[in-house]
Formats: structure tokens, C-alpha cells, sequence
């Protein structure tokens, strides 16, 4: 099992691979956790998460769930198992997840956890815990609701059925479908264009939709200005509003500084 990055013009892919179908195990999770302290360190200005192999999972491990004997190491477990979506989701750099083929469980809460979801139209999507008698233990539940909203949730996990890309599309979850032969490309001029711009306005905005997430309307605006003003420092912010008052807008070129 691997978790490789691989740098290209301010743009960071992590791919995993752990044949024959990616599995989740904590294993696997010891890799990602090295792959992200190095992302940690020398952040990118995009982020971009992929699956090698023909699925992007088939789910976990379950002997790794059947070999806790009691309530109290399950816990534990579960609680090892939610970090991995926690870290991504708090990434102040833009990212985006690739789903080309089958994601299920585990994956797909990461996923929910990335900023963007781009997929493949042959990509299906599914949590299907409820074979085996559990619940979503890594926050997948909850993000989908924020996305899809609290009803739709709920017939996605309780039914445990795979959904497809267009479906997931209709109902906000994945963000754009390519055919699979434009998959990459796709892939490549949208984390071009991202990497391009003022990253750490983009981190800004998401903070503030942290906030938001975590209490509202209300909440996020009382800290608004408060973020987005500690972006005066940013050679951004100041060369962006030098280009706009010199040439107009759309000729400013960030560094993500």
C-alpha cells in the first residue's frame, strides 16, 4: 500500500493505492498521515486526491472492526478512523477529490471531507455500512447532509445503495461529471486554474465557511472581517489591487503569497 505526491506547477496530487481494491485499514491510514505531514509542511496551492487502480475503494477492512472484542477498543477505533476526513477537511489550501470508478465507504467520506468532488461518469458512489450492520463512523453522513440536505442522507445511508455520478450531481454532493476519456483533463485545467489564483484568499473563504458550518449565518459573519482583513499582509491582496487600478481587472498574477 502506497500514498504518493507528486508536485507539478503548484499543484499536488496524493495518490493511494492499496490493491486489489483499496481497502481501508489502519494500515493505509498510517501512510496517508505521513503523505498529509509532508503536505502539512510545504503546502501546495491545490491539493488533488486520486485513487490508483480500476475502483477508487471497495471499503474497509471489516477484520479490523470484527478483532475489537470490546465496546471501548471499537471507540477507539473510530475515533483513529475519523481523523483521516478531519485532516483534509482542514486543509487551508483548495481540495479536490477524483472519483473515476466505484468509491464506497471510507473513501467517499473523504471524499465529502475535500473541498470539490470531480467524477467520472462511471463513477458510483455508496455507504454502505448497513451490510454489516453499522453506521458511517467517518463523518460521511453529516457532510453529505450538508450537501445534499438531512432527507437525502438518509435514504443514501439507509438504503446502502450505490448512487451515480449525474444522480450525486443533481443533488449537490459531486460538483462536476466528465466523460471518462476527458476525466484528466478535466481534472488538470481546474486545478490549474485554482493553483493559479489567491490562495490564500481561498483559505479565507474557507475558513469563513467553517465558520458558517458551525453556526450559521450569524455566527460567520461575526467573524468575517475578521479573517478577511488578516489578508492585507498578502502580496495578493496588495498586487491585486495595484493590477486592478493599473490595468483593470483579470491581469493580476498571484503567487499564493
Amino acid at each position: 500500500m502506497t500514498v504518493n505526491l507528486h508536485s507539478e506547477g503548484g499543484v499536488t496530487t496524493l495518490t493511494f493505492s492499496a490493491p486489489p481494491v483499496n481497502l481501508y485499514s489502519l494500515e493505509f491510514h498510517d501512510e496517508f498521515d505521513a503523505a498529509l505531514d509532508r503536505v502539512e509542511a510545504e503546502p501546495p496551492r491545490v491539493l488533488v486526491v486520486r485513487a490508483g487502480g480500476k475502483l477508487v475503494s471497495g471499503g474497509v477492512d471489516v477484520a479490523q472492526f470484527h478483532a475489537r472484542t470490546t465496546k471501548a477498543a471499537t471507540r477507539e477505533l473510530y475515533d483513529r478512523m475519523i481523523e483521516l476526513p478531519e485532516r483534509f477537511a482542514a486543509l487551508d489550501v483548495p481540495t479536490i477529490f477524483v472519483a473515476h470508478g466505484l468509491t464506497l465507504t471510507w473513501a467517499f467520506e473523504v471524499a465529502l471531507a475535500c473541498d470539490v468532488l470531480l467524477a467520472s461518469e462511471k463513477a458510483k458512489f455508496g455507504l454502505v455500512e448497513r451490510v454489516i450492520g453499522l453506521t458511517p463512523t467517518m463523518g460521511g453522513t453529516q457532510r453529505l447532509a450538508g450537501r445534499a440536505g438531512v432527507a437525502r442522507a438518509k435514504e443514501f445511508v439507509f438504503t446502502g445503495a450505490p448512487f451515480d455520478a449525474a444522480t450525486l450531481e443533481r443533488w449537490n454532493v459531486v460538483n462536476r461529471v466528465f466523460a471518462p476519456d476527458e476525466l484528466d483533463a478535466g481534472v488538470a485545467a481546474f486545478a490549474a486554474d485554482l493553483a493559479s489564483g489567491p490562495t490564500r484568499a481561498f483559505g479565507a473563504a474557507k475558513q469563513i465557511l467553517r465558520e458558517f458550518e458551525a453556526s450559521g449565518v450569524p455566527g460567520s459573519i461575526a467573524r468575517t472581517t475578521e479573517i478577511a482583513a488578516e489578508l492585507f499582509d498578502t502580496e495578493d491582496l496588495q498586487h491585486g489591487m495595484a493590477s486592478f487600478l493599473a490595468d483593470g481587472p483579470g491581469n493580476a498574477t498571484f503567487v499564493g503569497r
